[in-house]
């Protein structure tokens, strides 16, 4: 028997790759999604027998209950996503991707789903005690934005269920995203730099000294195929930060990787002292335990940033439906 895959927050950045990367490894897949951003990047999925569509709201019991029906396992990527966005909306974020995620797991257990796959964040390490180290799974979590103590705080409660379980949890702290997929985003770091530069404009940059770990979002979407393909008891009850150790950027880092490839740029720092996140990460846990690795790197994704927009892939690449907030 195949097995079916929910995935929550399927018609989003990250989850319309992993939909048909599922797809692609002879998954069943269902999403759930209340389209806020729309379904186009999904939509042709729908001429797909093994695609099912519900618009719904993880909010809703009922919603999440007439998902789960026929589901193996779930992929919970559904949320407010971002510090601004939640910080826009703090209530909505809370109820989203606090009490949403609670409820998913919940019922996924009640109704016998065998594995759920939490997207949190690297943002849960907030700012390293020491600025020469790498953090990793057990370091000390420091969020400093309601986004990451949201993702926070679900973690806890996954890794709280008691082992008897059916459903046994994972939660997969992603690094920072870049990179293409069918819903683009313009907000993010890498892909935002990128476009500003490629369009020549002047690029302001604020705190050029600060650490974070990037990955393409189309390995995100392999770590969760290769936390639902391991052993269970190689993944059940754990926690796995996805990246690569040497995929860790200063902002300075990143600008100068774009001005290899679009020299020439104009650049202006703003000096910034105070960035609430600061942190390099080690990625060796879920590299030794389950094999993964990146295909990608931040150059690669410069190069495909710099390519749709300098080819008019995209006509305004400024335009709203490309941010998160």
């Amino acid at each position: 028997m195949r097995e079916t895959v929910l995935v929550s927050g399927g018609a989003g950045y990250i989850g319309s790759i992993l939909v048909r990367l599922l797809l692609e490894r002879g998954f069943r897949v269902k999403v759930l999604d209340n389209l806020t951003f729309g379904g186009v990047p999904i939509i042709d999925l729908m001429n797909n027998d093994d695609f099912l569509f519900l618009k719904g709201d993880v909010r809703s019991e009922g919603d999440i209950r007439k998902a789960l029906q026929g589901v193996d396992y779930v992929v919970h990527l559904a949320a407010i996503v971002g510090d601004p966005a939640c910080a826009k909306e703090p209530e909505l974020a809370r109820s989203i991707n606090l009490e949403g995620s609670k409820r998913m797991y919940d019922l996924a257990n009640e109704l016998g789903v065998k594995r759920f796959v939490f997207a949190s964040t690297c943002s849960n390490y907030g700012k390293m005690e020491n600025p020469d180290s790498f953090v990793n799974e057990d370091s000390t979590l420091a969020p400093v934005s309601l986004y990451a103590e949201t993702k926070v705080a679900v973690e806890q409660y996954l890794l709280s269920q008691s082992h008897t379980n059916a459903c046994k949890p994972t939660s997969l702290r992603f690094s920072t995203v870049y990179g293409l997929s069918p819903r683009p985003r313009f907000d993010l770091t890498v892909n935002e730099f990128t476009k500003e530069l490629a369009l020549g404009r002047e690029l302001v940059v604020f705190g050029e000294q600060f650490w974070r770990p990037y990955c393409h979002v189309v390995d995100l979407c392999r770590s969760v195929i290769a936390v639902l393909e391991a052993e269970e008891e190689k993944v059940a009850f754990d926690v796995f930060n996805v990246g690569d150790t040497k995929e860790n950027y200063q902002k300075q880092m990143i600008v100068d990787e774009i001005v290899k490839q679009l020299p020439g740029s104009r650049i202006r720092y703003v000096t910034k002292n105070e960035d609430p996140r600061d942190y390099r990460v080690s990625f060796e846990k879920i590299k030794e335990r389950l094999g993964f690795t990146i295909t990608k790197t931040v150059p690669d994704g410069i190069r495909q940033i710099i390519q749709v927009v300098t080819d008019g892939f995209i006509p305004d690449p400024d335009t709203k439906e490309y941010r998160n907030s």
